[in-house]
Protein backbone atom coordinates (compact mmCIF):
# COMPACT_ATOMS: atom_id res chain seq x y z
CA UNK A 1 0.00 0.00 0.00
CA UNK A 2 2.99 2.42 1.11
CA UNK A 3 4.16 2.25 -1.99
CA UNK A 4 1.07 3.97 -4.29
CA UNK A 5 0.89 6.51 -1.30
CA UNK A 6 0.85 10.40 -2.38
CA UNK A 7 0.28 14.21 -0.77
CA UNK A 8 -1.55 16.63 -1.99
CA UNK A 9 -0.42 19.62 0.07
CA UNK A 10 -2.83 22.73 0.92
CA UNK A 11 -2.84 25.43 -2.00
CA UNK A 12 -1.49 28.38 0.18
CA UNK A 13 0.54 26.46 2.15
CA UNK A 14 2.85 23.24 0.94
CA UNK A 15 4.15 22.20 3.84
CA UNK A 16 0.40 21.78 5.10
CA UNK A 17 -0.28 18.15 3.45
CA UNK A 18 -2.04 15.14 4.01
CA UNK A 19 -0.27 12.23 2.38
CA UNK A 20 -2.65 9.59 1.14
CA UNK A 21 -2.73 5.59 0.62
CA UNK A 22 -5.01 3.99 -1.74
CA UNK A 23 -6.12 0.84 -0.41
CA UNK A 24 -9.28 -1.14 0.87
CA UNK A 25 -9.60 0.37 4.60
CA UNK A 26 -12.35 0.08 6.62
CA UNK A 27 -13.09 1.79 10.18
CA UNK A 28 -16.14 1.27 12.71
CA UNK A 29 -19.26 2.20 9.99
CA UNK A 30 -17.52 2.56 6.72
CA UNK A 31 -15.01 1.65 3.84
CA UNK A 32 -13.15 3.27 2.19
CA UNK A 33 -10.73 3.27 -1.13
CA UNK A 34 -7.91 5.58 0.76
CA UNK A 35 -6.50 6.30 4.08
CA UNK A 36 -5.98 9.53 4.68
CA UNK A 37 -2.78 9.96 6.96
CA UNK A 38 -3.05 13.13 9.25
CA UNK A 39 -0.20 12.15 11.26
CA UNK A 40 2.61 14.89 10.21
CA UNK A 41 -0.02 17.68 10.90
CA UNK A 42 -1.10 15.80 14.02
CA UNK A 43 2.21 15.06 15.82
CA UNK A 44 4.84 17.22 13.96
CA UNK A 45 5.44 20.28 16.14
CA UNK A 46 6.63 22.37 13.04
CA UNK A 47 3.63 21.68 11.23
CA UNK A 48 1.11 21.13 13.74
CA UNK A 49 1.99 25.05 14.45
CA UNK A 50 1.18 26.15 10.83
CA UNK A 51 -2.02 23.61 10.96
CA UNK A 52 -2.96 25.78 13.60
CA UNK A 53 -2.13 29.25 12.04
CA UNK A 54 -4.62 28.47 9.03
CA UNK A 55 -7.12 27.19 11.26
CA UNK A 56 -7.22 30.24 13.32
CA UNK A 57 -8.08 32.67 10.93
CA UNK A 58 -12.01 32.68 10.96
CA UNK A 59 -12.13 33.12 14.33
CA UNK A 60 -9.43 35.85 15.37
CA UNK A 61 -11.28 38.44 15.17
CA UNK A 62 -14.76 37.37 14.98
CA UNK A 63 -15.26 34.83 17.64
CA UNK A 64 -15.00 34.78 21.51
CA UNK A 65 -13.45 31.04 22.69
CA UNK A 66 -13.28 30.20 26.01
CA UNK A 67 -12.63 26.24 25.94
CA UNK A 68 -11.10 23.99 22.66
CA UNK A 69 -12.45 20.22 22.46
CA UNK A 70 -10.02 17.92 20.77
CA UNK A 71 -10.85 14.93 19.10
CA UNK A 72 -8.99 12.17 17.72
CA UNK A 73 -6.12 12.91 18.59
CA UNK A 74 -5.86 16.77 17.96
CA UNK A 75 -4.70 18.15 21.82
CA UNK A 76 -1.74 19.19 20.25
CA UNK A 77 -2.91 21.59 17.59
CA UNK A 78 -5.53 22.39 19.98
CA UNK A 79 -2.75 23.91 22.16
CA UNK A 80 -1.20 25.58 19.58
CA UNK A 81 -4.31 26.95 17.86
CA UNK A 82 -5.52 28.44 21.55
CA UNK A 83 -2.14 29.72 21.31
CA UNK A 84 -2.54 31.86 18.08
CA UNK A 85 -6.47 33.05 19.32
CA UNK A 86 -4.91 34.50 22.55
CA UNK A 87 -1.71 36.36 20.76
CA UNK A 88 -1.77 40.41 20.99
CA UNK A 89 -3.67 42.27 18.67
CA UNK A 90 -6.22 44.93 18.19
CA UNK A 91 -8.02 42.70 16.01
CA UNK A 92 -7.58 39.75 17.92
CA UNK A 93 -10.90 38.88 20.39
CA UNK A 94 -9.77 36.83 22.55
CA UNK A 95 -5.90 38.71 22.55
CA UNK A 96 -5.18 38.74 27.01
CA UNK A 97 -7.94 35.96 27.99
CA UNK A 98 -7.35 32.35 28.51
CA UNK A 99 -9.04 29.58 26.40
CA UNK A 100 -8.49 25.88 27.81
CA UNK A 101 -8.09 22.78 25.84
CA UNK A 102 -9.98 19.51 26.81
CA UNK A 103 -10.73 16.38 25.41
CA UNK A 104 -13.92 14.19 26.18
CA UNK A 105 -13.97 10.48 27.33
CA UNK A 106 -15.64 7.23 26.52
CA UNK A 107 -17.55 5.91 29.29
CA UNK A 108 -18.66 2.49 29.47
CA UNK A 109 -21.75 2.48 27.55
CA UNK A 110 -19.97 4.11 25.02
CA UNK A 111 -21.32 7.91 25.71
CA UNK A 112 -18.74 11.12 25.61
CA UNK A 113 -18.26 12.38 28.66
CA UNK A 114 -16.17 15.44 30.64
CA UNK A 115 -14.84 14.74 34.11
CA UNK A 116 -15.92 16.59 36.61
CA UNK A 117 -13.62 19.00 37.14
CA UNK A 118 -13.57 20.18 33.86
CA UNK A 119 -17.09 20.23 33.35
CA UNK A 120 -16.57 24.60 34.75
CA UNK A 121 -14.67 24.61 31.38
CA UNK A 122 -17.68 23.68 29.32
CA UNK A 123 -21.09 24.70 31.40
CA UNK A 124 -21.57 28.49 30.24
CA UNK A 125 -18.52 28.20 27.74
CA UNK A 126 -18.30 29.33 24.26
CA UNK A 127 -16.88 26.22 23.11
CA UNK A 128 -14.99 25.43 19.63
CA UNK A 129 -14.97 21.95 18.67
CA UNK A 130 -11.88 20.73 16.86
CA UNK A 131 -11.25 17.26 15.07
CA UNK A 132 -9.66 15.73 12.27
CA UNK A 133 -12.10 14.57 10.07
CA UNK A 134 -15.95 14.72 9.58
CA UNK A 135 -17.42 12.26 7.01
CA UNK A 136 -20.69 11.06 8.15
CA UNK A 137 -21.05 13.27 10.77
CA UNK A 138 -22.46 10.39 12.93
CA UNK A 139 -19.61 10.70 15.09
CA UNK A 140 -19.36 14.85 15.80
CA UNK A 141 -23.03 14.74 15.88
CA UNK A 142 -22.46 12.68 19.34
CA UNK A 143 -19.77 14.75 20.67
CA UNK A 144 -22.30 18.15 19.98
CA UNK A 145 -24.92 16.23 21.61
CA UNK A 146 -22.39 15.95 24.92
CA UNK A 147 -21.39 19.30 24.97
CA UNK A 148 -24.62 20.54 24.71
CA UNK A 149 -25.78 18.00 27.81
CA UNK A 150 -22.85 19.82 29.70
CA UNK A 151 -24.39 23.07 29.02
CA UNK A 152 -21.44 24.50 26.13
CA UNK A 153 -22.24 26.57 23.52
CA UNK A 154 -20.80 25.67 20.41
CA UNK A 155 -19.09 28.85 18.77
CA UNK A 156 -17.32 26.99 15.48
CA UNK A 157 -16.01 24.01 14.65
CA UNK A 158 -12.99 23.33 12.87
CA UNK A 159 -11.35 20.12 11.18
CA UNK A 160 -8.53 18.76 8.92
CA UNK A 161 -10.94 17.15 6.55
CA UNK A 162 -14.58 17.48 5.78
CA UNK A 163 -16.16 15.25 3.11
CA UNK A 164 -19.34 17.35 2.31
CA UNK A 165 -19.11 20.34 4.05
CA UNK A 166 -22.63 21.57 2.65
CA UNK A 167 -24.02 18.00 4.34
CA UNK A 168 -23.76 18.80 7.92
CA UNK A 169 -26.11 21.92 9.61
CA UNK A 170 -23.32 23.52 11.11
CA UNK A 171 -20.41 25.47 9.22
CA UNK A 172 -17.13 23.41 9.65
CA UNK A 173 -14.11 25.41 8.58
CA UNK A 174 -11.71 23.10 6.90
CA UNK A 175 -8.71 22.87 5.51
CA UNK A 176 -8.93 20.17 3.23
CA UNK A 177 -12.50 18.62 1.14
CA UNK A 178 -13.43 15.89 -0.92
CA UNK A 179 -12.61 18.06 -3.56
CA UNK A 180 -8.98 18.29 -2.98
CA UNK A 181 -8.81 14.91 -3.07
CA UNK A 182 -9.51 12.77 -6.71
CA UNK A 183 -11.53 9.86 -6.95
CA UNK A 184 -11.47 8.79 -2.28
CA UNK A 185 -14.71 7.11 -1.82
CA UNK A 186 -16.60 5.98 1.28
CA UNK A 187 -18.99 3.05 1.44
CA UNK A 188 -21.10 1.49 3.96
CA UNK A 189 -19.91 -1.84 4.87
CA UNK A 190 -23.19 -3.55 3.17
CA UNK A 191 -22.52 -1.24 -0.04
CA UNK A 192 -18.76 -1.31 -0.39
CA UNK A 193 -17.73 -1.70 -4.23
CA UNK A 194 -14.60 -2.83 -3.48
CA UNK A 195 -15.77 -5.59 -1.39
CA UNK A 196 -18.30 -6.98 -4.03
CA UNK A 197 -15.76 -7.08 -6.20
CA UNK A 198 -13.87 -9.61 -3.71
CA UNK A 199 -10.97 -7.58 -2.66
CA UNK A 200 -10.05 -8.20 0.19
CA UNK A 201 -9.44 -5.33 3.39
CA UNK A 202 -5.80 -4.01 3.84
CA UNK A 203 -6.10 -2.06 7.09
CA UNK A 204 -8.46 -1.24 10.17
CA UNK A 205 -8.86 2.83 11.19
CA UNK A 206 -8.91 4.34 14.33
CA UNK A 207 -8.29 7.61 15.40
CA UNK A 208 -4.69 6.38 15.85
CA UNK A 209 -3.60 4.86 12.17
CA UNK A 210 -4.25 2.15 10.80
CA UNK A 211 -3.56 -1.81 11.48
CA UNK A 212 -2.64 -4.13 8.57
CA UNK A 213 -4.26 -7.22 8.12
CA UNK A 214 -2.27 -9.77 6.85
Amino acid sequence: MEDKAYSVSLANNPKIAINIIPGHFTTSNAHSNNYLDFSELKCNALVARDVAREMAIPYLSTTIIDTIVCMEKMSGVGAYLAEELLQEGTSVINAGGQIHVVSPMNNAHGNWVFPSNRMEWINGKNILLLTATVSSGRAINSVLECIAYYGGNVAGISALYVASPEAHPNKINALFTAEDITGYKLFSPNGCEMCKAGLKLDAIVSSEGYTKIN
